[in-house]
């Protein structure tokens, strides 16, 4: 499918030009589309033998020159923007792509054929395998044209450098165009393609922009230049608006944005029901920010897999006990909930030899390793103890993709011989559906939204193309959220929410009204949901659940809950 034939919007849901808002905030400005990219060469003509090391010799250079802006600019910027900067300078000197291009020009192909020809290669690898690394693919096609407009001493294509502020409008951005952007210039960000969890969303968040996605292919109905009112809570994007009113909705934004700011936890609704806020981190570093006064009062999840992927061997347990620690060490004596390994599909781990599957989203990943070889998991399991024990913090250790009665026995047991306070990952709808039973094996949930929804509307959450079924407030994903939160109630036992419905302020109301009794997210997005839980009584969230739950669709939902929360 291609961006042309992307469907404006799901049939019956909306006639407005709108698409899914993943970073609240007003905008208003005028539109300005991003440069576009370079023209991709044909076959042309064969180079000769004679010519080929030169040929070499110009993909190094541009290649090399590429690298070195966007490494430079990671340099410039800090956070997540920093780290995606400096992954995708990396894929220009990647070796294996600068192999098969070289291959390519040995045998005949002009360097910017060549370079074309290696990234579909590459393309075809990442998108068989699925999920974050189909994702890379956008990032690739970046560095192939940044790389063919330096062959031909073209203007380096991506976002304009304006002198006053604009609301960016693209297909799809790649994270080098996105980190680099400047807050003070950029009043708003809207792109046909991208979802929830994309570079785009997680960065222009951290930036503050806000930020529709998906809007699909009415947004080329724009022109650069046409006046823009962007709301990145509702989605709506409305052409030439009334400039008052555009103006009103702007400084109502801008005192939010203080509200927000000036929020100091914990968190508790305004008839003082508390709602526990935690962090997401995965490492130390994230730890140590997240940890800082009135933030977050613990860590909801721990992503361990990361001190894996890039292993070619399994660290050892020494290895293992070192990570842990910065994280356990700057939350010393609170809660921290550590995943386990979360590997598989778009994470493939180099030392647990996994055959290639057909769909690995499906496949084996997650706690389906550990059944495989569960010596993994229990030297796991030794060191998060370990580490635990010597930072004296509160260890809840919890399974990825567990999908039975009989799994989530075999993982608590596991955990309880260690000392540890056994929990499990709800990713899986089966699971929601027998949560009384699997309740009476461990001691909390923790709900993945993010995979939860994928796996219940049976849609790819890293597809651009599917992003308005893969949107938590689906009221079908809601009501086993609903299920698997009154199970917890039932037993006495907690239910947390991990995935990126947990930063989403309105949401989060939702969520706690549905019974779910933390809630787990970047630390950045934290102050955003505590000012929000802080406007609204447990009443109040308890019929906005009720009315999303209900809702025809996600769109439905989110308008009767905006009207519920406001009134």
């Amino acid at each position: 499918m291609t961006a042309a034939q992307f469907p404006a919007k799901i049939p019956g849901e909306t006639d407005l030009l709108a698409g899914l808002g993943v970073v609240g905030g007003v905008g208003y400005a005028p539109a300005q589309w991003v440069r576009p990219r370079p023209a991709l060469p044909t076959q042309g003509a064969e180079v000769a033998e004679d010519g080929r090391q030169g040929e070499k010799d110009r993909f190094a250079a541009a290649a090399a020159v590429v690298g070195s802006r966007l490494s430079g600019r990671a340099g410039m910027v800090t956070g997540h923007a920093s780290e995606v900067l400096a992954a995708t300078a990396a894929l220009a000197t990647d070796k294996g792509w600068q192999r098969t291009v070289n291959k390519l020009i040995d045998q005949g192909a002009p360097a910017d054929w060549a370079a074309v020809q290696a990234t579909d290669t590459f393309v075809a690898k990442f998108e068989k395998i699925g999920g974050l690394m189909a994702e890379r693919t956008t990032d690739l096609k970046d560095v192939r044209d940044r790389v063919i407009a330096e062959l031909r001493g073209e203007p380096e294509p991506g976002v304009p450098d304006p002198d006053s502020p604009v609301v960016l409008l693209a297909d799809d951005l790649a994270p080098a165009d996105t980190a680099g952007l400047r807050p003070e210039v950029i009043a708003g960000l809207v792109t046909q393609l991208g979802g929830k969890t994309s570079h785009t969303a997680i960065i222009a968040r951290q930036l503050g922009i806000p930020c529709i996605v998906a809007v699909g292919a009415r947004l080329a109905e724009i022109a650069d230049g046409t006046p823009l009112l962007v709301d990145g809570d509702t989605g709506d994007i409305v052409p030439h608006p009334d400039v008052q009113d555009a103006v009103r909705r702007v400084q109502e934004a801008a005192a939010k944005a203080e509200r927000i700011r000036a929020w100091q936890g914990p968190a508790r609704t305004a008839d003082g029901h508390r709602v526990q806020l935690l962090a997401n981190v995965q490492d130390g570093a994230a730890a140590r920010k997240a940890a800082a006064p009135g933030i977050a009062e613990g860590v909801g999840l721990f992503r361990t897999e990361l001190a894996f992927l890039t292993a070619q061997v399994e660290p050892s347990l020494e290895e293992q006990i070192q990570v842990y620690s910065e994280v356990f060490e700057a939350f010393r004596g609170k809660k921290v909930v550590v995943r386990t390994l979360d590997a598989g599909s778009d994470k493939p781990l180099a030392f647990a030899n996994m055959p290639p599957e057909e769909n690995p989203s499906l496949g084996v990943r997650g706690m389906r390793i550990a059944l495989d070889k569960p010596e993994i998991l229990t030297r796991q399991l030794d060191a998060i103890a370990a580490a635990a024990n010597d930072a004296d913090v509160d260890a809840w250790v919890m399974a990825p993709m567990v999908s039975t009665v009989g799994e989530a026995e075999w993982f608590a047991g596991l955990c309880r011989d260690r000392g540890l306070y056994p929990g499990i990952m709800v990713e899986v709808p089966a699971i929601a559906l027998v949560a009384d039973q699997v309740l009476e094996h461990v001691e909390f949930f923790s709900i993945g939204t993010n995979d939860l929804t994928q796996y219940t509307m049976a849609a790819d959450r890293m597809s651009p193309y599917l992003a308005t079924l893969t949107d938590p407030w689906q009221p079908g994903v809601l009501k086993l959220v609903q299920l698997t939160a009154e199970a917890g109630q039932r037993h006495g036992k907690s239910v947390g929410v991990c995935g990126e419905a947990a930063a989403d302020p309105q949401l989060a109301c939702v969520l706690i009204g549905l019974g779910v009794t933390s809630l787990s997210a970047a630390a950045p997005a934290l102050p955003a949901v505590g000012a929000q839980l802080s406007a609204v009584t447990m009443d109040q969230c308890r019929r906005a659940a009720e009315a999303a739950v209900s809702a025809k669709g996600s769109v439905q939902g989110r308008e009767a809950v905006a009207a519920i929360l406001a009134g």
